[in-house]
C-alpha cells in the first residue's frame, strides 16, 4: 500500500498528554461507534482540540456566517482517538470529516486516507479530463448552429402540425358537407343519377385521403432534413456524454481501490471491497473522508493501541441534518459502519447498546380498558412495534395480554424514547373507526416536552418537511425536495434554568417530527433535554404524549384522556 510504504515520510500527529493522567481511568474495551457516551478522557482530548480550534492562527476556516461577506458557512465534524503508543505513551490523535479550509492537510491532523487532492494524482488529472469533456459538452449545447437548427426544427414541428391539422378540419368538414349532399341526392335524384353522384363523393373522399398522405409524406421529408442536422450535434453529444459516463465510471473504481484501510492486524481492505457485499454494493459519496476511519487508519499504521474515540460537531449547523456546536455524535451508520467493521475487527467493545432490551423490567399502566378498547401508559425507552434485533413492545405484551383479540390492536405509534398514551383497539372494526379518526385528524393529541435552552416567542406554527438521512438511520433530515409535509402547533409554558417547557400539538404523525422540529435551526432551535438524537443524551427523552381525545367508536362519546409527565 503506497501509504504504508511512505510511513517514514507522514506526519508525527500523535499529541502526548502534558498533564497526569492520574484522575482517568482508562475503558476495558474500545467505544463502540455507532452509539456512545465519550468517556471521560475523551472529552477532555476533545476539550483541548476545541481550545485550539479556537485560538489558532495557521488556517482559516469559516464555521460560521460573517455579515457582509458571500461566504457560505461550513461547520465541520472533529473526532479525537485516544491512544497509547509502543513505548506506552498516553496521547491522542485529531481529524476533521472531509476538506478543512479547502485542504487535506494541516499540523495537528491525521492525514487523510487517500489524498485524492493531490496536483500530481490521477485523481485529479482524471478530473481535468471530465470537466474538459463537460466543458466541451456545455460548448457544443451552446453552439449558436446547434441552437438554430433546433429552433428550426420545433417551428417546422409545430408548422407541420398547424398545416395537417387545418387540413384534417377541412376533411372533416367535407365529409359533412358530402354526407348532407348524398342524403339530399337520396331523396330528390334517380337511382341512375345518385349512382353518379355517390361515385363521384367517393372519388373525392378518396382524393382527399391522397392528398393528404402526401401531405404528411412532405411534411416528414422536410423535417427529416433538418433533424438531420440537428442528429450530427446529438449524436456528438451523445458520445461525449458516453464518454464521460465511462471515465467518471473508470475513476470511481479506480479511486475506491486507492482506499485502503487496515485493522489492528494491519489486514488490508479497499472501500470497493468492503462496501461490495452491502445492499447497494457501491460506497456512498465521501466514504472514508469521515473523521473516524482516519484516525484508526493513522494509528495502526503507528502501531498505536485505541483506546477510546469521540467525535463532535464545530460551527454553524447544516441546513439539512440537525448538528448542534460543540455537540457529541456518534459515527455515522452509512458510510462509516461497512468500514470500521472492518477496521475494529478483533478489538474487544464495549457492548452495542441497541441489542439490550430497554422495556426490560418495565410494565405498561392501562388508564382505561371497555370490552373495545384500551389507553395505555406506555413508558420511555420502550418500543412501540417490535424491532429488527428486539421484538420486547406494546404490540406484543398486547397480544400476549388479548390473545383472542382481532386486528393490529396498536392504532398509532409513538417513538420508543418517548413516554405517553396511546390507543389499543380490541377489534379489528374498532381499529379501523381509530384510524380513520387519524387519518381526518380529528384526534388531538397533545404532547409535553423539557427543551435545554430557552425559547423565544409565546408559540406558532412550525412546518419543516423532513426525511430518512439515508446515509444516518433512523436519523431524520429536513427536506424542501424530498421531505414529507410535518406540521407542529407550540406553546411555552413557562421558562426557568435555562430550559423551556413547551406544549407540542403535531397536526402531522411524521418520524421524530417534534425532536427535529424543536432542534432544527428553522424550528425551535432548541433540543428536547435528553434527545440522543439531535441534542445531548440523558437518562431519557423529556417528550411525554400527555393527552389524547377521540370519539369512542361504539358509545359516540367524546373521550378525553390525560397523565401527566415524571419530569
Amino acid at each position: 500500500m503506497k501509504q504504508k510504504e511512505e510511513l517514514g515520510q507522514l506526519p508525527n500527529c500523535f499529541i502526548p498528554f502534558e498533564e497526569s493522567m492520574d484522575e482517568f481511568v482508562l475503558p476495558e474495551k474500545f467505544t463502540f461507534p455507532f452509539y456512545y457516551e465519550p468517556h471521560p478522557i475523551s472529552i477532555f482530548a476533545a476539550k483541548k482540540l476545541q481550545v485550539y480550534l479556537e485560538t489558532q492562527s495557521d488556517w482559516k476556516h469559516n464555521f460560521y456566517a460573517t455579515e457582509g461577506t458571500d461566504e457560505m458557512a461550513i461547520g465541520k465534524m472533529f473526532g479525537v482517538l485516544v491512544v497509547k503508543t509502543k513505548d506506552n505513551r498516553l496521547g491522542y490523535l485529531a481529524a476533521f470529516s472531509g476538506k478543512l479550509a479547502n485542504e487535506n492537510h494541516h499540523a495537528k491532523f491525521v492525514p487523510p486516507v487517500f489524498d485524492m487532492l493531490r496536483e500530481d494524482g490521477f485523481f485529479v488529472a482524471g478530473v481535468k479530463v471530465i470537466n474538459a469533456i463537460n466543458q466541451a459538452i456545455k460548448d457544443l449545447e451552446t453552439k449558436e448552429e446547434y441552437l438554430a437548427y433546433q429552433s428550426y426544427l420545433k417551428a417546422e414541428i409545430e408548422l407541420s402540425e398547424a398545416r395537417l391539422a387545418f387540413k384534417r378540419k377541412q376533411m372533416k368538414e367535407d365529409k359533412k358537407r358530402r354526407k348532407a349532399t348524398r342524403e339530399a341526392g337520396r331523396n330528390r335524384l334517380s337511382p341512375q343519377a345518385f349512382k353518379v353522384l355517390e361515385q363521384e363523393l367517393k372519388d373525392e373522399s378518396l382524393g382527399q385521403q391522397y392528398y393528404y398522405k402526401q401531405l404528411v409524406k412532405f411534411w416528414k421529408a422536410r423535417i427529416a432534413m433538418t433533424q438531420a442536422e440537428v442528429a450530427i450535434y446529438e449524436n456528438e453529444l451523445m458520445a461525449l456524454k458516453e464518454a464521460r459516463k465511462e471515465k467518471s465510471a473508470a475513476l470511481q473504481r479506480q479511486l475506491f481501490n486507492q482506499y485502503v484501510f487496515l485493522n489492528k492486524d494491519k489486514e488490508e481492505k479497499s472501500l470497493y471491497d468492503i462496501f461490495l457485499p452491502t445492499i447497494n454494493d457501491v460506497p456512498p459519496a465521501g466514504a472514508g473522508e469521515c473523521a473516524a476511519p482516519k484516525l484508526l487508519q493513522y494509528a495502526f499504521l503507528h502501531d498505536m493501541k485505541p483506546i477510546a474515540l469521540a467525535e463532535f460537531w464545530w460551527g454553524e449547523s447544516p441546513k439539512s441534518a440537525i448538528r448542534k456546536h460543540g455537540y457529541f455524535y456518534p459515527a455515522c451508520r452509512g458510510k462509516c459502519e461497512p468500514i470500521l467493521g472492518h477496521m475494529l475487527a478483533g478489538i474487544p467493545m464495549d457492548e452495542n447498546p441497541m441489542l439490550t432490551n430497554p422495556a426490560e423490567g418495565k410494565t405498561i399502566d392501562i388508564l382505561y380498558e371497555d370490552e373495545d378498547l384500551l389507553v395505555i401508559n406506555k413508558p420511555a425507552d420502550f418500543f412501540s412495534v417490535p424491532g429488527i434485533t428486539i421484538k420486547d413492545s406494546v404490540l406484543l405484551r398486547m397480544k400476549q395480554r388479548y390473545p383472542t383479540a382481532t386486528g393490529p390492536l396498536t392504532v398509532h405509534r409513538l417513538d420508543m424514547s418517548t413516554s405517553g398514551l396511546m390507543l389499543i383497539a380490541k377489534k379489528k372494526e374498532i381499529h379501523k373507526s381509530l384510524q380513520y379518526q387519524f387519518i381526518k385528524r380529528t384526534i388531538k393529541k397533545r404532547y409535553v416536552a423539557l427543551l435545554d435552552g430557552y425559547v423565544d416567542g409565546a408559540g406558532g406554527f412550525i412546518d419543516l418537511p423532513h426525511r430518512v438521512d439515508l446515509d444516518d438511520r433512523p436519523r431524520q433530515i429536513v427536506c424542501f425536495e424530498h421531505g414529507k409535509n410535518a406540521r407542529t402547533k407550540w406553546e411555552v409554558i413557562e421558562r426557568s434554568n435555562n430550559q423551556t417547557r413547551v406544549y407540542f400539538y403535531p397536526i402531522t404523525g411524521r418520524t421524530h417530527q417534534l425532536r427535529v422540529h424543536a432542534a432544527h435551526p428553522l424550528g425551535l432551535n432548541v433540543p428536547i433535554i435528553g434527545d440522543d438524537l439531535y441534542g445531548k443524551k440523558g437518562e431519557r427523552l423529556l417528550l411525554h404524549a400527555e393527552s389524547i381525545e377521540f370519539v369512542h367508536p361504539v358509545t359516540k362519546e367524546l373521550m378525553t384522556m390525560q397523565v401527566d409527565p415524571e419530569f
